[in-house]
């Protein structure tokens, strides 16, 4: 019998993968991973390691979560060293629980490798503390959307009056209603906002603006998933820490001088 590590990835830039992650990948001969993980992670995996793509756009599966549990113990049962590679942290919307459910039904040994969720790599790659003395003692991850056929389950004036910080993952297409809710339910339309896109890549891109105008500002600049929504008064930091695409636009402009 082998066994199954659900790995997590980290949120995009590969330097952030831990090291026992990168070790699960070099030694697995089967890896599932998702579209979220940086394919250069792949990389370290062995010449023979057998690559299985299963990711999720919205809207469309490729592979629907029951055919990737049976996988994960299909290969298992063969004897085989089989990594569930997932961006950021299995256990934080990545379904991880679930899978490691079913290993359990089937009595496959498997371990958990945490990796650093969106919800707080994003932002720090943004220049935002999800928490901070002076603005922020709680903060709460929430989905940004419900399962289909399901009945709202967010207790948005919880949410609204409760938590100091709102980290919102895949929440951009239904990001008015996010704000309706927060706002019916007592917070200000003045709280700060952040929507961050392709957060820890080079592709980052990061807009702010205030509950009431946070969704026309992310529709005027285009800005679509993947992207983590920070809400809160710790985004007002970002004016004086935001570093990431400091660093990035010096080493466009170094480049830029080279050629």
């Amino acid at each position: 019998m082998g066994k199954v590590y659900l790995v997590g990835a980290g949120p995009g830039d590969p330097e952030l993968i831990t090291v026992k992650g990168l070790k699960c990948i070099q030694q697995a001969d089967v890896i599932l991973y998702d579209r979220l993980i940086n394919e250069e992670l792949l990389s370290y995996a062995k010449k023979d390691a057998e690559l299985i793509f299963c990711g999720k756009l919205p809207g469309y599966h490729t592979m629907q979560q029951e055919t990737i549990n049976h996988f994960l113990v299909r290969h298992a049962k063969k004897g085989k060293t089989v990594v569930r590679l997932k961006g950021g942290d299995p256990f934080v919307f990545g379904r991880g629980g679930e899978e490691a459910e079913a290993l359990v039904k089937h009595g496959i040994e498997f371990e958990i490798v945490p990796g650093i969720t969106s919800g707080i790599a994003a932002a720090a790659y943004a220049g935002i503390p999800v928490t901070h003395r002076d603005f922020s003692s709680s903060v709460a991850f929430i989905t940004g959307h419900k399962r289909k056929g399901s009945e709202e389950e967010i207790k948005w004036e919880t949410l609204a009056k409760g938590i100091d910080t709102l980290a919102i993952y895949m929440g951009i297409s239904n990001l008015p209603y996010i704000c309706n809710q927060l706002m019916k339910y007592g917070k200000s339309p003045s709280t700060p906002v952040a929507a961050i896109q392709w957060g820890t890549t080079v592709d980052q891109r990061t807009v702010t603006a205030t509950l009431a105008t946070i969704a026309n500002v992310v529709a005027k600049e285009k800005i679509e998933n993947p992207s983590m929504i920070i809400i809160g008064d710790v985004v007002k930091l970002r004016a004086n820490i935001q570093w990431f695409e400091q660093l990035l636009a010096k080493q466009s402009a170094a480049a830029n001088t080279v050629l």
